[in-house]
């Protein structure tokens, strides 16, 4: 139910529309017997702009076809996520296993009894025992929250009992954590209040609009000391106006805090953040060129002729257009460019227009041809060494952007609005670059691939590999886990899928335990050449098993393949196993739908197989202190912290 005298919900607007058969291509999904086809065209119509009723009846398709989930290799880590709240949340659960489909998640939700998150807190009960939650959601409603505020007598009074609730909620984060070992969301609070004093409302303490404010703001600074995430909903509403969000007649009737026809949205936002902890985020931005980063064609109009630049209004657009793509660069976004164009001319106005901001040095891949867009998509994401995945393409063209949808249905291709002028924002609520850390690393990413392309180059004039490698002048540096690069640890564990043979993922407070665990064994390493620094660039993780050293998670980049520093990599496990007294290195390998790259990783370093496990998964064995090989073309630097 709504109210004609409230906003329009704003829906997914970067999604395409959903296709005038969309009830019968449900329908095929859900008689197609092949599970991989018909988790294909479901995902396919979750990624699309549906809205509440269409987002409802995707979900029960997807639960009809799937009563147990789907088989293993179509999904990435399933999430059992248990939403607490203390308003109703049930009509926002179709929304939010839709948005993790769009992602390839398959989510299952679990919602205690009305109001019962305090007592489910204190003492789980047997079903939120048996559910097995790995992620707690806190979707506490602002009324909920400001009980008493009102009666607060001055602004001392008021921000102290700010601060008392703001830590009674770290305290249930803590609780989460502990008792059920889950990683936390919090949900910020809805700004539901109107405001009794007007623009000046920050001065009244009694004041719920001031006192969710500076909740709010208090669940900021509280949020990053406990490695709890938010959902900030608050911004969303900022945004879009609480009206989209929020309908006082459903309040009233239902308890939903939430409109449900706001629902689509609101699964975006959680399942955004689910997505950034598993590495499921955008990692490269490829531009077309024309009526895109500037107005006009360069081939026809000559670099005097585009639109770009100071003094005109279009002009100005493109460059906040290009402002997008360089701050997001800024933090390890990777740009390139897709363009069908001759190649000079697509490169003459990052070399020469005096008005570009994006120049040639900011973009990592630059495509300019004459094929198509889809066969240059694949070879930007090859020489990027990404997946298609992590690929968004933005183009102006309706015809390229369906065509690359039709090829490659696993990049990103957003709509976007005719205007220039609002694409900036248009791909900024799409969220494809949601994050969760931000690290050094991620700000030097596009100097690494800079450095990387010198590589290339210096590879290509080598006249052998092995001359090639030593001119390198490699250095692997090696540490133990530390609090230093902690949050790059955490990043690398829980963003690396193809370099990653078992892709168990950790959160924070876990790796800390295995610091503290003097069984455990936790190396991070860092690459450098003549060339510069690679940044950490691996993480494996061991667990002393009786006589053997187990290895629980081995990841690397894939910028530093071929370099033999998988080798190296070994020799400083295999030194460490020693040292715990351990007389073999034992380690699995399991299969996912984007590691396949790693399957004979660990027979290549000269491990026997020692048995098959449940889907697939590959058991090696060696025997220490290993086999001899050639000397390594680096040196391994252990760094005492």
């Amino acid at each position: 139910m709504t109210s004609p005298d409230l906003p329009k919900a704003p829906g997914l607007p970067w999604l395409p529309a959903p296709p005038d058969d969309w009830r019968e291509r449900l329908a095929g999904a859900l008689a197609d017997p092949d599970p991989a086809g018909a988790w294909a065209s479901l995902t396919a119509l979750a990624r699309t702009n549906l809205d509440f009723v269409q987002t409802t009846r995707v979900q029960a398709g997807l639960s009809r076809r799937f009563p147990d989930g789907p088989p293993a290799h179509l999904t990435t880590k399933p999430v059992r996520l248990a939403v607490l709240g203390s308003a109703t949340q049930t009509h926002l659960f179709a929304a939010l296993r839709v948005a993790a489909l769009r992602r390839g998640i398959w989510l299952a939700l679990h919602e205690p009894g009305y109001g019962q998150y305090l007592q489910e807190l204190e003492a789980p009960g047997p079903e939120l025992r048996a559910f097995g939650a790995d992620t707690v959601l806190f979707a506490l409603d602002a009324h909920h929250l400001t009980q008493g505020a009102r009666d607060l007598a001055d602004l001392q009074e008021a921000d102290a009992a700010v601060d008392r609730l703001a830590d009674r909620l770290a305290g249930c984060w803590t609780a989460a954590q502990e008792r059920l070992g889950c990683r936390v969301l919090q949900q910020t609070v809805l700004p539901v209040f109107p405001a009794l004093f007007g623009s000046n409302e920050h001065r009244m303490p009694g004041s719920r609009h001031r006192f969710v404010a500076r909740l709010n703001a208090g669940l900021r600074a509280r949020a990053d000391a406990a490695g709890v995430d938010l959902v900030a909903v608050d911004d969303a509403a900022a945004r879009h106006g609480i009206g989209a969000w929020h309908n006082p007649v459903l309040w009233h009737r239902a308890k939903q805090e939430v409109s449900p026809t706001v629902s689509p949205l609101y699964g975006e936002l959680v399942a955004r953040v689910l997505a950034a902890r598993q590495g499921l985020t955008a990692k490269g931005l490829v531009f077309d060129l024309d009526n895109t980063l500037w107005g006009g064609v360069i081939g026809d109009d000559g670099l005097d002729g585009i639109v770009l630049g100071h003094g005109d209004a279009q002009g100005e657009a493109f460059l906040a257009v290009q402002q997008f793509g360089l701050d997001q660069a800024r933090r390890g976004i990777l740009l390139a460019v897709c363009s069908k164009n001759d190649p000079a001319n697509a490169r003459a106005p990052f070399e020469s227009h005096p008005d570009m901001l994006l120049r040639s040095k900011d973009i990592a891949c630059f495509v300019a041809n004459w094929d198509d867009k889809a066969t240059n998509l694949r070879a930007i994401a090859r020489q990027l060494n990404i997946g298609l995945d992590s690929l968004v393409f933005v183009d102006d063209n309706p015809f390229e952007r369906d065509l690359v949808r039709t090829e490659l249905p696993m990049v990103a291709v957003p709509e976007l609005p005719e205007d220039p002028a609002l694409v900036p924002q248009s791909l900024a609520e799409a969220g494809y670059f949601e994050g969760v850390v931000l690290t050094a690393d991620d700000r030097n990413r596009a100097t690494q691939y800079r450095q990387n392309a010198e590589r290339d180059a210096a590879l290509a004039g080598a006249t052998d590999l092995g001359s090639y490698l030593r001119g390198l002048q490699m250095v692997l540096d090696w540490s133990r886990f530390d609090a230093t690069n902690l949050p790059r640890i955490v990043q690398l564990i829980n963003k690396t899928n193809q370099f990653n043979l078992t892709t168990t993922r950790y959160a924070e407070d876990e790796i800390r335990a295995l610091m503290a665990d003097p069984g455990a064994v936790g190396l991070h390493l860092r690459l450098r050449d003549r060339f510069g620094d690679n940044g950490l660039i691996a993480v494996v993780i061991g667990l002393r098993r009786g006589t053997d050293l187990v290895i629980d998670t081995w990841l690397m980049s894939c910028r530093v393949l071929k370099r033999r520093v998988e080798e190296a990599t070994l020799d400083v496990l295999a030194a460490e196993a020693g040292r715990l007294g351990a007389r073999a290195l034992v380690g699995t390998y399991r299969p996912t739908p984007k590691n396949g790259m790693v399957a004979d990783h660990y027979r290549q370093l000269g491990f026997m197989p020692d048995g098959v496990g449940e889907g697939g998964a590959t058991r090696w064995r060696l025997d220490l202190p290993g086999p001899g090989r050639p000397e390594l073309p680096l040196t391994i630097v252990e760094t005492i912290r």
